[in-house]
């Protein structure tokens, strides 16, 4: 546990293994953008029940917080159940990179992908379109 900041707020920070001993009834401990909270007086209040608390226990409960689109009101209560932050030099062990439903591919084109084919398609168009109505005349 360290602290830092100004004279305005001091900032407390803990430790990922402080925070993940924090997983019991007795003192329930979550993470949530980096921000670190004591729910253990709010486990048996919480609308979605205290089990939904306690699998996040000790840990990054960031990725559940923000899928249930929790509301203001919700995170206006989180906020006075803050103790302090994740230690900086913590923040990457617990890091995930955003998964995209969506796949992206990626190709190289050329200009000929881009102009040549629809010109000739335009001009194999047109030109049957003469042939077309030259023997209609």
């Amino acid at each position: 546990m360290e602290e830092k900041g100004s004279d305005e707020k001091t900032v407390q920070y803990y430790r990922l293994s402080e925070v993940e001993e924090h997983n019991s009834f007795k003192s329930t401990w979550i993470i949530v953008n980096h921000k670190v909270y004591d729910v253990t007086k709010f486990l048996e209040e919480h609308p979605g029940g205290e089990e939904v608390l306690r699998e996040q226990a000790g840990g990054d409960a960031t990725e559940s917080f923000e899928d249930v689109g929790h509301s203001t009101d919700a995170r206006e209560m989180a906020s006075t159940l803050l103790i302090g932050e994740l230690h900086p030099e913590d923040r990457h062990k617990i890091a995930k990179p955003p998964e995209s439903l969506v796949t992206t591919v990626h190709e190289n084109t050329s200009w000929w992908s881009n102009w040549l084919i629809p010109a000739l398609a335009a001009a194999i168009v047109t030109l049957m379109y003469r042939i077309y109505t030259s023997e209609e005349a």
